[in-house]
This record gives structure tokens, C-alpha cells and sequence, in this order.
């Protein structure tokens, strides 16, 4: 059995609504333990040959590398950008309490 790697997600989603929304389903759905709405950030990027410019609501999405599939399925089948940021990082050091928590809150009850 491979180990168990906790993840930290990051995407962006453009206005709070769709954010809470889609962070209340991953959590719902225990692909997420938990997912942190930040403050509305202004993001400046290239998109189809045109420099664009959007507010956006980051999202802070806690998870292991065993639900990763499933979680990224779920955000790209639910988002409504045709190419989200979708961003993990492995989690390389933290509270181990906190770290078994993230593993427990989001192992699959089926």
C-alpha cells in the first residue's frame, strides 16, 4: 500500500458564491477535509494570445494524494472555467495531529 501524502490544493474561482458552493460539495464529499475561501485577489494572466486581468477568490484546498483523482474530477466537472488552475503541492512537514486529521476527514466511506 502506498503512503498516505497530504496535498494542498490551490485554484480560483471568480466570485464568492461559486467558490463557497464548490468548496461545501469537496467537503461534503470528504475530497477535501478542509478548503480555506480567501480574500478576493486580482490576477493578471495571459489567455488566448490576450493579456486579461480578473478578481478572483482563492481557495485553500487540504486533501491526500489517495483522493487527489477523485477531488480533481469533482473541481474540473464543477468549474466554470474551461481550463481552471488547478495546483498541488505536497505537504511536506506539519502538525502530525493535524496531518492525521486531513487523512482521516477525507478517507472514502464507500
Amino acid at each position: 500500500m502506498r503512503p498516505v501524502t497530504a496535498l494542498l490544493v490551490l485554484t480560483n474561482l471568480p466570485n464568492r458564491p461559486t467558490a463557497q458552493a464548490l468548496a461545501t460539495e469537496l467537503v461534503e464529499a470528504r475530497l477535501a477535509a478542509c478548503v480555506s475561501i480567501m480574500a478576493p485577489c486580482h490576477s493578471l494572466y495571459r489567455w488566448q494570445g490576450v493579456v486579461e486581468t480578473a478578481e478572483e477568490i482563492p481557495l485553500l484546498i487540504k486533501t491526500t494524494s489517495e483522493r487527489y483523482a477523485d477531488l480533481e474530477a469533482a473541481i474540473r466537472s464543477r468549474h466554470p472555467y474551461d481550463l481552471p488552475e488547478l495546483i498541488a503541492l505536497p505537504i511536506v512537514g506539519g502538525l502530525p495531529d493535524y496531518l492525521a486529521w486531513v487523512a482521516s476527514e477525507t478517507r472514502s466511506t464507500g
